[in-house]
C-alpha cells in the first residue's frame, strides 16, 4: 500500500476541553487497534509497502530516491484517508495550511496573505505541468486525480514562477489502453449531492486513446443557519460541475502527444472561495460611522438614536454568533459564481536515442463573480431614521470579479541515456491577462445616484452620474509577463553519492491600470460643519474621487503616470509599470549507502516577484509598489526503510527570509477624511526552522499506521515601524511601540510631526492619542502553527468474497496567528479532530461502498490564525439640527477562519470493466 501522512500540532498546555476530548480519541484508537489485532490473529503473512513513483524534478522517479521532502497521494490513498479538499490535504501534509474561503495556500510559514492579482502566490501550484494561480483544482475528486504531490522548501529551478515555499504538482489520470468506465455517488447531511463518472479507452483511429470525466456537486443546507426569515442558510451552499476530456496520441515510437480540455462551472450560493466561511463573536458596533468609512453603520439602528428602525433579525439587536458559531443573521446574501471556464493542458515528446524533447503548454479562461456583504459581522438592521429626519439604508452589496486569461509555454530537453552525468535544460514564458473590479453598491440609499456637482471641481461642478448607486469602484487591468531559462546537472560520482546543482533565470514584468471612484453619503466629514441631523432629508451625497486622488510632483514608485481624470465616469485613473528579475537555484548532496536509505544536504534559493497593492480592498494607494521576495533554504533529509514494513521520511530545515509581503492598512485616525495607507509592507529579516517526519508503519499484512508530525519555528528577526491596524496606539500589553505616547504628545507641540507619532482620536481618552509603530522582533509569521500531528489506523478484513477496511484519523493543530501582530485577539486557538471511515468492496472490485464521517465529535477547528480590526467610529448628535460628534471606540473584532463542522455520508462507486 502507497503512503504518505502529515503531521498536525503537539501542545504543551491542555485545556479541560481537550483532556476530555483527547480521551474519547484515545477510546476511539485502542478500541480500533484491539478489533484490528483480532482480527489479525489468524494470518500474519509478510508485508509490503508500495513503492510511489512520483514526477517532483521532471522524471519519474521513486519517492524515496528522490532529495526534496515531498509528500504524495495517489487517488486510492485519498480514498483511504478520506483526502477530499485541499484542507483535507493540510491535515496530512507537514507545513501545509489553507484557506478555502480565500484560497490562501502557505508552506512552512510562507504563503499567500492577499487575494491582489498584482501580487503573487508563494506556493506554485502546476496543473499537469501547466502553472495556475489558484489551488482550488488541487481539491479534485480522486476520479480525477492521479496523484497530488507537495514539494516543500523552494523548487527554485524546476519550478521557479513562485514556487518559493514550495510546489503542488497535480497529475491526471490518463486515457487507459483497455476499455474502463466508472460511476459514483455521493449522499451526505446538509443535503449534499455528488454523481460523477468517467469513460476511457482505444477510439476506432489506431494509437489514439481517450476519457471523459464528469463531476456534479450540490449542497442545499449550509453549514451556519441564517436565523433571519426569508434569508437563505450559508456556508458550502454549493451547485457545481466539472466536464473533462482527454486524448491520448501515439503517433510512432518515437513521437507522442496528450490533450486534456476542461470545464467548469459554479452556481454556488455561500459556498467555495470568497463565501462565509468565518466566526466572529460579540456585539455589533453601534456607531453611527466606522472610522474610514464614507456611509453610515448598520448597527445604529441599535444604539437607542435612531427611529423607525427596521430589524428582521429574531434577535434583534444580540448577534446570534456569540453564544453559537454556527448561527448567523444576514440580510445580503453571497453569491459564488464561475462562468465561461476553459482549461486547456498538453504536452508533446519526441524520444531521440539519448534525450527527450518535451513541449508542454496550456492556459485556463474565467470568469468569477462573488457578491457578498462589504462586511458580514454587522447588525441586519434595513433602515433607520436619524433626527433630522432623513432615512437612511445601510445595507451594501460587495462585487467582486476576476476575468482571467493565460497562457504558457515551457520547452525542455532532458537526457535519458543511463551514464552518470544527467541533464535537463528548458526556456518557460507566461503571459497573463486580467481584470480584478469591484463595487460597493449602497443600493437602497437614492441619493447616491446623483452625487453633488460641487464635488467634482475638474468637471465644472458637474458630477457624472452614478446610476448603478456605486458607493465604490475599482477596477485594475494587468499585462504580467514572465521568462525564464533553466538547467540542471545531476552527476553521480559513485553508486552511493551523487550530486545535483541548477540554476534558473526569470523575469517578471507587471503593467497595467487602475481605474476608481468613491463616493461619501450621510458623513459628517464630507460636507464639513454640517452633519446628516442637519441636513435631514436634504443630505447629499458627494464624490470624494477628486479630493482624496491628488496627482503629486514626483509619481510613487512603480506608477508610470499618475492621476487622471475621467468626466464620462468619474474615475481617477492611474498607471503601472514595473519589471523584476532574479538568479536563483539549488545544490544538492545524495548518498544512498544502500537501497533502503536515502540521504541529502541540500541549498536552494526561492524568489517571489514584487507587486503592486491595488483594488479588493483599497483604492490608488499612495504606495502601491512592493520589493520581490527571497528565501535562502539550507535543509537536510534522510529517507528510509526498515525492512518491508517501516518507512520514516525526515527533513530538517532552515530558512532565511527577506522582504516578505505582508498586506497593511492603516486608515487616518485624526478626524476627518484622508486616503488609507494600503500597502505591502516588507519585512526585511525573518526566519523558518523546523523538523518534519512522515512514517508509514505495517507491522502485519492488513495493519496500517501511520504518523507524521512538524515542528516549525518561523518568526521575524528584524522589522521595525509598523502600525498594528486593531491597535494603532499599541495600547495592548503585549505590544512593542517604538518610543512613547509621552514622546509623541512633547513633539506634537513643535511641527512637524513624525509619521510615527499621527493623531488617534480613538484614543485620546484611554491614554493614547498618537499611533505608534512597533518593534516586531520575535514575532510569528502568519499561519504559521508551531506543531502539527496527523496519525492514521487502518486495518483490513478479508471476509469471504469481501474485503472491510476501516479507517480512522486523528489531526491535531496547535495555535497561530493571522497576522504579524502576535496578540490575543489575532490567535486562533489549539484544535484536534476526529474521522472515520469503512470501506467495502469484493474481491473482483466491481463496485466499492463508503461509510464517512467526518470531525465526528463535531468540535470547532480552524483553518488558519484570526483576523482582527478595531471598532472605531464617530456618535452623531442625539437630536435634530445638532452638530456635536463624538469619536469612539468599542472594542476589537476578531473573526476566526473555522472548519467544518460534522459531516457524514455514504458512497458508491461501480466500475463496469
Amino acid at each position: 500500500m502507497t503512503t504518505i501522512v502529515n503531521a498536525a500540532a503537539i501542545g504543551v498546555c491542555v485545556s479541560s476541553r481537550q483532556r476530555r476530548r483527547a480521551a474519547r480519541v484515545k477510546t476511539v484508537l485502542f478500541a480500533s487497534c484491539a478489533a484490528f489485532a483480532a482480527g489479525a490473529a489468524a494470518a500474519q503473512p509478510a508485508n509490503t509497502i508500495e513503492e510511489l513513483v512520483v514526477t517532483a524534478e521532471r522524471r519519474e522517479q521513486n519517492l524515496q530516491d528522490v532529495p526534496v521532502a515531498i509528500s504524495a497521494f495517489t487517488s486510492e490513498k485519498r480514498d483511504l484517508l478520506g483526502i477530499t479538499t485541499v484542507s483535507d490535504l493540510t491535515n496530512f501534509t507537514p507545513g501545509l495550511q489553507y484557506s478555502s474561503q480565500l484560497d490562501r495556500v502557505s508552506l512552512r510559514g510562507v504563503g499567500r496573505t492577499t487575494n491582489v492579482h498584482a501580487a503573487d502566490p508563494s506556493v506554485s501550484v502546476y496543473s499537469d505541468g501547466i502553472y495556475t494561480t489558484s489551488t482550488v483544482e488541487a481539491g479534485k475528486s480522486p476520479l480525477f486525480l492521479e496523484r497530488v504531490e507537495v514539494l516543500r522548501g523552494p523548487q527554485a529551478t524546476l519550478y521557479g514562477r513562485n514556487a518559493i515555499a514550495g510546489a503542488i504538482n497535480l497529475v491526471s489520470k490518463r486515457p487507459t489502453d483497455e476499455m474502463y468506465a466508472e460511476v459514483r455517488a455521493t449522499y451526505a447531511n446538509y443535503d449534499r449531492h455528488i454523481i460523477e463518472g468517467a469513460v476511457s479507452g482505444p477510439t476506432v483511429i489506431p494509437g489514439v486513446r481517450f476519457r471523459l470525466a464528469a463531476n456534479w456537486e450540490k449542497q442545499r443546507k449550509g453549514w451556519y443557519d441564517n436565523i433571519v426569515p426569508g434569508q437563505p442558510d450559508e456556508g458550502n451552499v454549493i451547485d457545481t460541475n466539472i466536464v473533462e476530456g482527454q486524448l491520448k496520441f501515439e503517433f510512432n515510437e518515437n513521437f507522442e502527444g496528450w490533450a486534456k480540455l476542461t470545464t467548469i462551472q459554479w452556481r454556488n450560493g455561500s459556498g467555495g472561495p470568497g463565501s462565509r466561511g468565518t466566526w466572529t463573536p460579540g456585539p455589533y458596533a453601534t456607531f453611527e460611522i466606522a472610522n474610514g468609512a464614507t456611509s453610515l453603520e448598520p448597527g445604529y439602528g441599535c444604539s437607542g438614536r435612531a427611529t423607525t428602525v427596521s430589524n428582521p433579525s429574531p434577535l434583534g439587536c444580540t448577534n446570534p454568533a456569540t453564544a453559537d458559531p454556527r448561527k448567523i443573521a444576514s440580510t445580503v446574501p453571497y453569491q459564488v459564481k464561475l462562468n465561461d471556464t476553459f482549461i486547456f493542458a498538453s504536452e508533446w515528446t519526441w524520444h531521440a536515442s539519448d534525450f527527450d524533447v518535451k513541449y508542454t503548454t496550456g492556459g485556463t479562461r474565467y470568469h468569477y463573480k462573488l457578491n457578498r456583504p462589504p462586511d458580514d459581522t454587522v447588525a441586519p438592521v434595513e433602515r433607520f431614521t436619524l433626527p433630522g429626519g432623513l432615512t437612511v439604508f445601510p445595507q451594501q452589496l460587495y462585487n467582486y470579479q476576476e476575468i482571467e486569461e493565460w497562457w504558457s509555454h515551457e520547452l525542455t530537453i532532458a537526457s535519458t541515456s543511463d551514464g552518470p552525468l544527467q541533464w535537463l535544460a528548458g526556456v518557460y514564458y507566461w503571459n497573463e491577462h486580467f481584470e480584478q473590479p469591484t463595487s460597493t453598491y449602497l443600493y437602497g440609499q437614492p441619493q447616491i445616484a446623483a452625487p453633488l456637482g460641487a464635488s467634482c471641481p475638474r468637471f465644472g461642478n458637474v458630477c457624472p452620474p452614478n446610476p448603478l448607486l456605486q458607493r465604490t469602484i475599482d477596477t485594475p487591468r494587468f499585462h504580467v509577463q514572465s521568462q525564464a531559462i533553466y538547467g540542471q546537472l545531476d552527476y553521480k560520482f559513485t553508486e552511493t553519492l551523487k550530486a545535483t546543482v541548477g540554476l534558473r533565470y526569470s523575469k517578471d514584468t507587471k503593467t497595467g491600470s487602475e481605474e476608481a471612484r468613491v463616493l461619501c453619503f450621510a458623513f459628517f466629514a464630507c460636507t464639513p460643519g454640517l452633519t446628516p441631523e442637519q441636513t435631514g432629508p436634504f443630505t447629499p451625497a458627494i464624490d470624494l474621487t477628486q479630493a482624496l486622488f491628488i496627482p503629486g510632483a514626483t509619481p510613487p514608485k512603480g506608477v508610470s503616470r499618475d492621476f487622471t481624470f475621467d468626466p464620462a465616469t468619474g474615475r481617477a485613473r492611474r498607471e503601472y509599470d514595473a519589471d523584476w528579475d532574479a538568479v536563483t537555484g539549488n545544490a544538492t548532496l545524495q548518498w544512498e549507502p544502500d537501497r533502503d536509505t536515502t540521504a541529502f544536504i541540500r541549498y536552494s534559493r526561492g524568489y517571489k516577484a514584487g507587486g503592486f497593492r491595488i483594488g479588493v480592498d483599497t483604492a490608488l494607494t499612495a504606495n502601491p509598489y512592493t520589493d520581490a521576495e527571497f528565501l535562502d533554504n539550507v535543509e537536510f533529509g534522510l529517507k528510509k526503510n526498515f525492512g518491508r514494513t517501516l518507512q520514516t521520511n525526515i527533513a530538517a530545515f532552515h530558512y532565511w527570509y527577506k522582504d516578505a509581503q505582508i498586506p497593511l492598512t492603516i486608515v487616518n485616525t485624526a478626524g476627518g477624511i484622508t486616503q488609507a495607507q494600503s500597502v505591502f509592507y516588507n519585512v526585511p529579516r525573518a526566519i523558518s526552522k523546523g523538523v518534519e517526519l512522515e512514517a508509514i508503519w505495517q507491522p502485519i499484512e492488513d495493519l496500517q499506521i501511520l504518523f507524521n508530525y512538524s515542528y516549525l519555528d518561523s518568526h521575524i528577526t528584524r522589522a521595525r515601524g509598523p502600525v498594528d491596524p486593531a491597535d494603532p496606539a499599541a495600547l495592548d500589553p503585549r505590544s512593542t511601540p517604538i518610543g512613547s505616547l509621552a514622546d509623541c504628545r512633547a513633539r506634537a507641540l513643535t511641527p512637524p510631526v513624525a509619521d510615527n507619532c499621527a493623531a488617534d482620536v480613538f484614543t485620546a481618552l484611554t491614554g493614547g492619542g498618537f499611533q505608534l509603530g512597533q518593534d516586531l522582533k520575535g514575532e510569528k509569521l502568519p499561519n504559521a502553527p508551531k506543531n502539527k500531528i496527523a496519525v492514521n489506523v487502518n486495518y483490513t478484513w478479508r471476509l469471504p468474497g469481501y474485503a472491510l477496511t476501516g479507517s480512522v484519523n486523528y489531526t491535531w493543530r496547535d495555535a497561530q496567528y493571522g497576522s504579524i501582530f502576535n496578540r490575543a485577539y489575532t490567535r486562533s486557538p489549539s484544535w484536534d479532530q476526529v474521522d472515520a471511515r469503512f470501506t467495502l468492496a469484493p474481491e473482483d472490485d466491481h463496485y466499492t461502498v463508503i461509510l464517512f464521517a467526518r470531525n465526528i465529535f463535531d468540535d470547532i477547528g480552524y483553518e488558519g490564525g484570526a483576523v482582527a480590526g478595531r471598532r472605531a467610529g464617530y456618535i452623531g448628535p442625539a437630536a435634530a439640527g445638532g452638530a456635536t460628534i463624538v469619536p469612539v471606540t468599542q472594542g476589537i473584532a476578531t473573526s476566526y477562519p473555522l472548519t467544518p463542522p460534522r459531516t457524514f455520508g455514504i458512497e458508491l462507486q461501480y466500475r463496469f470493466f
